[in-house]
């Protein structure tokens, strides 16, 4: 089945191109078919590219996904025109009083600064809250994960010595669980950061439980009880040019910054990136839409702040 966006959102035609199941909203109301409802708060400054990389690794699934785009109210995107986000995105007041399925919560450029210095943390406090009893699963990604570990568990964010940059190698450690269903005992994710959260802090938290893990990049995944919570350190949904750009763009800003890791052939950057992370990336994501929402989520979407789950 196919991942269902708005008609003319940028993403359409390139993931059309590349043979992802795309179905707009005009065709997709002649389907009699309850679709996964998602919400992607977006914090990622280069916005559409984040769409376009998300929307691809959730519509990899058999699984109807219905999408929809949300960012903080009072921020103003530097690197998104405006008419996008009037045509695609709505405010969280928009969307508070309805249930969602899954909830997606990006990373975002603020790392250095502490939580409550970020001009849109109030909401996204409000947001996380709100999750609690509007949202079956709720999946946060990088920044958005260590926002998370810092609200619901008090567990600090850590700045690294140098920035973790590359692709790097990560270890299953539950292979049963289902998150990690169907991968290999590694793969490989890229990281773009320069803060971390430890392993004794979440190992202190009973609530919380390890998954997945990197001797260079630290602690990669957690999940609460049910997977109602699932923390991704890292970008499994980047692009293979993604950290390019990301270097290209500082050292055109003259901004001190070392080659990612693992990434060019014999780091070289006149080299095409390796990329040897879609695999695990369709996966990570799939898995997440069918075991954690879509195969415990109530039919009826409004039983979700009920507290209902088809597996009670």
């Amino acid at each position: 089945m196919p991942i269902k966006i708005p008609n003319q959102l940028p993403a359409t035609n390139v993931l059309t191109a590349e043979n992802i199941f795309v179905m707009t909203e005009t065709r997709a109301i002649t389907q009699d078919i309850r679709p996964l409802q998602i919400l992607l708060l977006n914090l990622m400054p280069t916005k559409i590219d984040t769409e376009t990389q998300l929307a691809r690794v959730l519509g990899n699934t058999p699984l109807q996904i219905e999408l929809e785009l949300i960012a903080p109210s009072g921020h103003v995107s530097k690197n998104t025109s405006q008419a996008h986000m009037l045509a695609f995105y709505k405010t969280f007041d928009e969307v508070r009083d309805r249930t969602f399925d899954g909830l997606v919560i990006t990373g975002a450029p603020v790392e250095l600064m502490a939580f409550e210095e970020v001009d849109y943390w109030p909401e996204l406090c409000e947001i996380m809250e709100w999750s609690k009893t509007h949202v079956h699963s709720t999946l946060h990604i990088c920044w958005g994960a260590q926002a998370g570990l810092y609200y619901h568990y008090g567990i600090p964010k850590r700045q690294l010595p140098h920035k973790l940059f590359g692709v790097f190698q990560h270890t299953v450690e539950d292979p049963n669980y289902i998150l990690f269903r169907g991968f290999d005992d590694t793969f490989w994710v890229p990281h773009s950061r320069n803060t971390t959260v430890s392993r004794a802090d979440i190992e202190a938290v009973p609530a919380l439980k390890i998954l997945a893990a990197s001797p260079e990049a630290g602690v990669y995944a957690v999940k609460t009880d049910q997977g109602r919570q699932v923390f991704l350190m890292g970008h499994a949904e980047y692009d293979r040019e993604t950290l390019r750009k990301e270097y290209m763009r500082d050292l055109t800003a003259g901004v001190d910054i070392q080659l990612p890791q693992h990434y060019f052939p014999g780091d070289d950057p006149g080299k095409k990136p390796m990329m040897n992370w879609r695999s695990c990336a369709h996966l990570l994501y799939a898995n997440w839409l069918n075991y954690c929402v879509y195969q415990t989520a109530p039919y009826d979407i409004r039983d979700i702040e009920r507290g209902i789950r088809t597996d009670d």
